[in-house]
């Protein structure tokens, strides 16, 4: 009996969602709406993109004011070389299921009539221009409008030539962020973003304080990197597979994908605007650049560590070799090459060493830490973009420098493990001390050591600012400043005495007997953490082994299951038949009378 009123409310909700529809998309722009009666005979001829929508569709709703903007620049534009259009499925149901409609929105692109293919991206502004760049097929014509818009601007005394440039078609050029916005991914998007083009991704949640800190920061940087670095969040509440996948494990988490195929680096320096700007500056900027030898000393002034590639004039195979191989450091160090003698002469090298890559460190123009002749790269011989990589990483720290919040990270966490020669220093401002620290460094870095010993960084830090962390990771106290230990970070342990075991003092004697003791073997470790810390570590690392393991092989943990489930019902059964029988025999052996 109430069906009618049922029928009645649907039939006012459709009516009331049509004009809901009709109304929504015309807000500066009027949208071309297609229906069986016209489409094939529109679609016809050039390059459509035809959006076929649903006014019950929330996700239509949402994405309609960016068709808008999309339809309302493609028409400023003087030759666009494609045209939008909607088809409404609500209405036309019959014509979307003709062109293979499975939700909404779908965006298909048609050419002279034929299907070409689905738009699969994230349905961003930023990637749907970048999308009909790729299709658009400019006829070198301008449309009527523009014609008159041009004639009403340009002076009559103009030139055949000057008509000429004006009637050219427009370049449709592909950058990345054009509209200096920040880019939202999802897991069936983020593949397609990270591929291509070199992207800076920030995993974040949005109850995170820190979060929300960094957020207007992140549209600055976003708005700063325009048309040259793609700034893109992936919000982890909503994609949490697509978080754990990428290895996420707190918030905010920053990850720069070079778009080359290369794993990802997470960023570890400050997040200041300052800060992420001048990364994002740096790793967009040329692997490596020219030098002449006049800017040699300001270069070394201006930079703690960079790499000199000294080649002959005629080897362009080094110079492209080492620049394959330097987009691991992201621009830091810098490498500068040169063909320019005067360098040979001034490191007094032979033209037979060439060509060779110099480390120069510390603000040391004259002297390189390291040397190494960069092997050439070729298909049988992989291994040598990866040999000179490891030698760039291993040469990329300064002898010495003060261990704050923005480096920790690029020093403890360093990819080839060094030791960490760390001082506890009451004032970081103390310039008598840090000298003393500097020159270790140095004698170190020059001394010969033994084959194949692990690099050493020599630091300070502020015991003031730092005073619990060194005193529950090291146990330096206050009062034992200035206080030294040597920390290998990334095993979680240190060593605070030398090879007569007493501890460790700010004297090179005393340092360099433990670092000649800690590479021979012969002084024992402390862990930086407690019993209880390292065990929850332990489980912690075997728990996510175990959800890793499950969610890459599910149909094997599966089976895993159902046999243990197996067993444990044999075993059972097995067990309760025992106990079974050995009751009847009790029973049975009380009845007998001997």
């Amino acid at each position: 009996m109430r069906l009618p009123a049922v029928l009645s409310r649907s039939s006012l909700l459709f009516v009331a969602s049509l004009a809901l529809a009709a109304a929504a998309p015309v807000e500066s722009v009027e949208l071309l709406v297609l229906s069986p009666d016209n489409f094939k005979s529109t679609v016809s001829q050039g390059v459509w993109l035809i959006e076929h929508f649903s006014p019950y569709c929330h996700h239509c709703r949402d994405f309609a004011p960016i068709w808008t903007q999309l339809v309302e620049q493609t028409e400023k534009k003087s030759d666009p070389g494609i045209r939008l259009a909607q088809v409404n499925c609500a209405v036309n149901g019959d014509l979307c299921s003709e062109n293979g409609v499975t939700g909404y929105p779908q965006l298909n692109l048609y050419k002279d009539g034929q299907f070409v293919e689905m738009y699969k991206k994230a349905r961003s502004i930023e990637l749907l221009e970048e999308f009909i760049g790729m299709h658009a097929e400019p006829t070198g014509k301008f449309t009527p409008a523009d014609s008159a818009s041009t004639a009403t601007t340009q002076s009559e005394t103009s030139t055949s030539n000057d008509a000429a440039v004006a009637t050219s078609p427009p370049v449709l050029t592909r950058s990345p962020n054009p509209r200096g916005s920040v880019l939202s991914l999802d897991g069936n998007t983020f593949q397609d973003a990270i591929k291509d083009s070199p992207t800076f991704v920030k995993f974040f949640a949005p109850w995170c304080g820190h979060c929300k800190k960094l957020a207007p920061i992140w549209i600055d940087l976003a708005r700063h990197m325009q048309n040259k670095l793609t700034i893109a969040e992936v919000n982890c509440e909503d994609h949490s597979s697509l978080c754990k996948s990428q290895g996420v494990t707190g918030y905010p988490m920053l990850y720069y994908y070079s778009g080359q195929g290369a794993d990802k680096t997470e960023y570890a320096g400050g997040r200041k605007f300052e800060q992420l700007k001048a990364f994002a500056e740096r790793v967009v900027a040329p692997a490596v650049q020219e030098i002449k030898f006049d800017a040699l000393k300001d270069t070394a002034s201006e930079h703690p560590v960079f790499y000199l590639l000294l080649h002959a004039q005629d080897d362009t195979r080094s110079v492209n070799d080492v620049t394959q191989a330097a987009h691991i450091l992201l621009g830091s160090p810098p490498i500068f090459t040169s063909a320019s003698p005067e360098f040979l002469t001034h490191f007094s090298l032979p033209t037979s060493s060439l060509p060779i890559l110099l480390a120069l460190k510390d603000h040391d123009f004259t002297l390189p830490t390291s040397t190494y002749h960069p092997p050439h790269v070729n298909s049988k011989h992989a291994s040598a973009i990866e040999s000179t990589q490891h030698w760039l990483l291993a040469n990329r720290l300064p002898t010495a420098t003060e261990l704050s919040s923005d480096s920790f990270q690029s020093i403890m966490k360093a990819q080839h493990k060094p030791l960490v020669v760390l001082v506890a220093v009451s004032d970081v401002n103390d310039q008598s001390t840090l000298k003393t620290i500097r020159d270790m460094g140095r004698q170190w870095r020059n001394r010969k050591g033994l084959a194949g010993e692990r690099g050493v960084v020599f630091t300070w830090m502020d015991a003031g600012k730092w005073s619990k962390w060194l005193k529950s990771m090291y146990g330096i106290r206050s009062g034992d400043l200035p206080g030294v230990v040597i920390a290998d970070h990334q095993s979680l342990m240190y060593f605070d005495t030398d090879q007569e075991g007493h501890k460790i003092a700010l004297t090179a004697d005393s340092v360099f007997s433990a670092l000649d003791g800690i590479h021979k073997g012969v002084i024992k470790s402390k862990h930086s953490e407690n019993a209880i810390e390292r065990l929850a570590r332990y489980l912690n690392a075997k728990m996510i082994a175990i959800e890793y393991y499950v969610s890459h092989h599910p149909w094997r943990t599966l089976s895993f299951a159902v046999l243990f489930l197996v067993a444990l019902a044999i075993t059972a059964k097995r067990f309760l038949a025992s106990e079974s029988v050995y009751e009847y025999r009790d029973m049975h052996k009380s009845d007998r009378l001997d």
